[in-house]
């Protein structure tokens, strides 16, 4: 308990500090949510993972940030007894002096290759949201305006559906895509191949020929779903004995490829005395990098305005 009391302590040490000089304070967080992800065990609030969502809200509660960004799976709002629990966690920031906005958001919407959904709750201290835009309702919250792309037009595309694998097979980017879209465009934009993160990957002592039936494009099952070089990626997570292979050769992706898929810049690196099963889980954790940079874009324009 001491442990806690003295990070609560550092953190209302650190809120003080920024709000010396007139800055707003705002907190920014994603508590870890395997217990209301669909591919999960469904623990749901009972979860020891699950506990953290509200641990995190208790603490916007208590230090009273200005602002706040609550994000999560979309099973935590889709699932109907998550969705209760969520519901619960919005009227105590209410009931605390918050109004909330929130929105269902795809990462393909802000041009990401992975087809991840995630639920993101905005809130403001009300008081200071009615100083400053007086009339305005809190759900005029511009969500879309990093956005670069419709989700539903993303989905009408004529994407290429499954083939043949082959290793080590060449093709053509199908013209009626967006290729910046595609697993391949960023896998050369971050030269993967001569990443140091390249040779970082799970080599199964059996599974090879398992993994050479599996068609290129081919991610109906849970598992062992092999990617389409010329299509965006599903989520982009490794737990729960979920494999992911390569394109177009007989092997796991590897972790310069989940990056990339992550749209992380290529100069971002994991250290080599990380652990292989580390650098897997903390990239599948990670939200696609230029989905987080649309959303910090939107909230400081937001408050810029």
């Amino acid at each position: 308990m001491s442990f806690w009391r003295n990070a609560r302590k550092t953190l209302n040490g650190w809120v003080a500090d920024a709000r010396s000089d007139g800055s707003l304070v705002g907190f920014i967080g994603g508590p870890p949510c395997p217990d209301f992800s669909v591919a999960g065990k469904q623990k749901g609030k009972d979860g020891e993972n699950g506990k953290l969502s509200l641990s995190y809200i208790n603490l916007i509660v208590s230090i009273q940030p200005d602002f706040f960004l609550f994000e999560n799976v979309k099973g935590l709002w889709k699932t109907k007894r998550h969705r209760e629990f969520f519901e619960e966690l919005k009227d105590k920031l209410i009931a605390s002096g918050y109004c909330t906005t929130e929105r269902l958001t795809n990462a393909l919407e802000y041009g990401a290759p992975q087809d991840r959904d995630r639920i993101l709750m905005f809130g403001m201290e009300k008081k200071l949201f009615v100083s400053i835009y007086h009339d305005k309702n809190i759900d005029e919250f511009p969500w879309s305006k990093y956005q670069t792309h419709k989700l539903d037009d993303i989905k009408a595309l004529n994407w290429p559906k499954t083939e043949k694998y082959q290793e080590n097979s060449v093709s053509e980017c199908p013209e009626g895509i967006i290729r910046e879209m595609t697993a391949e465009y960023w896998f050369e934009k971050n030269d993967v191949e001569h990443h140091p993160n390249a040779n970082d990957f799970f080599t199964p002592k059996a599974g090879k020929a398992k993994m050479e039936v599996i068609d290129e494009g081919d991610d109906s099952k849970k598992s062992y779903k092999r990617l389409h070089r010329w299509r965006y990626s599903p989520t982009v997570a490794y737990g729960n004995n979920e494999v992911h292979l390569h394109p177009y050769k007989t092997r796991r992706l590897s972790v310069a490829e989940a990056l990339a898929l992550q749209t992380l810049p290529k100069e971002f690196v994991f250290p080599p005395e990380m652990t292989l099963t580390d650098k897997f889980k903390t990239t599948g954790n990670g939200v696609p990098f230029i989905l987080a940079s649309g959303i910090a874009k939107t909230i400081y324009s937001f408050l810029e305005d």
